[in-house]
């Protein structure tokens, strides 16, 4: 979610840095040629002040010198173009000698303003890309309210064009300096916000899994998320005390129900003495007893399986998976079913009597199914961060519909129903795996068969099975 709600936090703080800054950029541009351009404006005046006793009878007098002498001196020390022009385009006195009135082009209509009597006020802006930009301005030189001539200076604009750029590249750091500050602003807030979001996760996520002693610590982020993680935390106990009540019956009905049973076989098998030997129907019943017994001892394993703490240490996965077989092998052998072993050396992290449960669970499971002659194949290996051990047969194996309910409670394959089992062996299987960190899954065994892959983790998962998650 972050990496989704930063850009756009970025983005729309970025948009209000350009929409603040393009118009400072432009109003500093405007500024600057406008104090230019009243610079030039008051030369000018003074200029027409000079021009307004020159009259074209006058000759080379000593205003029109002075004037020519003033005009040149102006264009030696600033490197302006500047000039006093009759009506009709004749010149007063001008500097350099050899320039006139542009024939076209903006001087011109700035000339044709100023005999109309207007001063230039707003002559287009010049950008500091424009190399070739040259800012003209014109003033009426009036006599006896008549405009008799006009001064005229054109002057370079590198420097109010360097004035420009320089502003522009102090508000381009301004804003990149605002920006750095609100992608800082924008990591901390974000964080704040979604940091109890990341925490509130992991923790479902822990209790999904069946770590249901996982909690929130309300410590920080916006009031709503921490009455969101006081709320999930109110529900994280109640769905544990109500698992907790539901594991305690079943332990406790599974409990009391075996003396009551053995009780009954006991008077079953004092009532078969009194009836004829081989009689079905006490065959039968000592059949169906035996089985409530199963059936009341794997409830109460299972009832333990999800109860029990795990006590995890750094197991050789592969000397365990040796030792299981080894123990398996008489019944094996007994059956006709050659059970082999394959794989290397593996460790990970686990409980040595929880995986050494889970896998007598499958390779019996395995033997149940497997015909005489055939094979059981135990492969421990590698995968990223976990190990696997892959328990393969080539028993008559599952319909896919049937892949999706194995290992629920109770549940057995409706071709299987006169095998010995209560259906529970899977589910105890997969309780004792996930109470630390690992996983079973189901798939099928080409050409037939059922292959079952037990995982557990490589790396410790001590730290993510703490009783609390912290949030900052």
């Amino acid at each position: 979610m972050r990496t989704r709600l930063l850009p756009l936090l970025i983005v729309l703080m970025a948009g209000v840095l350009l929409a603040l800054g393009f118009p400072l950029a432009v109003s500093l541009a405007a500024a600057e040629q406008q104090r230019v351009v009243v610079d030039r404006i008051d030369d000018t005046v003074r200029f027409a002040a000079l021009a307004q006793f020159v009259t074209e009878s006058s000759g080379l007098d000593e205003r029109r010198s002075t004037l020519r002498q003033q005009l040149e001196r102006y264009s030696e020390t600033y490197g302006i173009k500047a000039g006093v022009f009759y009506r009709d385009g004749d010149t007063m006195a001008q500097a350099p000698a050899d320039w006139s009135v542009p024939p076209e082009g903006e001087g011109r209509e700035a000339f044709k303003d100023a005999l109309s009597g207007r001063r230039s006020q707003d002559p287009p802006q010049v950008w500091p890309w424009q190399q070739d930009g040259r800012l003209v301005v014109a003033s009426p030189v009036v006599r006896d309210g008549d405009v008799m001539a006009v001064v005229f200076t054109d002057s370079p604009t590198g420097q109010l064009r360097s004035r420009v750029l320089r502003g522009w590249l102090l508000i381009g750091a301004g804003e990149s300096a605002a920006m750095l500050l609100a992608v800082g602003a924008a990591v901390r807030l974000t964080g704040w916000v979604l940091r109890p979001v990341r925490v509130l996760d992991a923790a479902t996520h822990d209790i999904a899994t069946g770590q249901l002693n996982s909690r929130v610590a309300a410590a920080g982020g916006p009031p709503e998320l921490r009455r969101l993680a006081r709320s999930f935390n109110e529900m994280a106990d109640n769905v544990e005390d109500v698992l907790e009540q539901q594991r305690a019956f079943v332990a406790d009905a599974s409990h009391q129900l075996r003396n009551p049973l053995a009780a009954l076989l006991l008077r079953i098998e004092l009532l078969a003495l009194e009836l004829p030997e081989g009689n079905e129907e006490i065959a039968s019943v000592r059949t169906e007893g035996k089985r409530l017994a199963q059936v009341l001892d794997d409830l109460l394993d299972l009832a333990l399986a999800e109860h029990s703490a795990t006590d995890l240490q750094l197991t050789d996965i592969g000397e365990l998976a040796a030792e299981r077989i080894a123990a398996w092998r008489p019944l094996a052998d007994e059956k006709g079913v050659r059970l082999t072993e394959h794989g290397a050396a593996v460790t990970a992290w686990a409980d040595p009597i929880a995986l050494s449960s889970a896998l007598d669970a499958v390779i019996d499971n395995a033997l149940k199914f497997t015909p005489s002659g055939e094979e059981v194949v135990v492969a421990v290996g590698s995968n990223g961060d976990t190990s696997t051990i892959v328990i393969t047969d080539c028993g008559p194996g599952l319909t896919d519909e049937e892949l999706s309910r194995i290992g629920d409670r109770f549940w057995r394959s409706g071709r299987h129903q006169n095998i010995k089992g209560s259906g529970l062996g899977l589910s105890i299987t997969r309780a004792l795996l996930s109470a630390g960190g690992g996983s079973i899954a189901y798939a099928h065994h080409e050409p037939q068969g059922l292959k079952v892959t037990v995982s557990v983790p490589r790396t410790s998962p001590k730290a993510d099975l703490s009783p609390a998650s912290p949030m900052a």
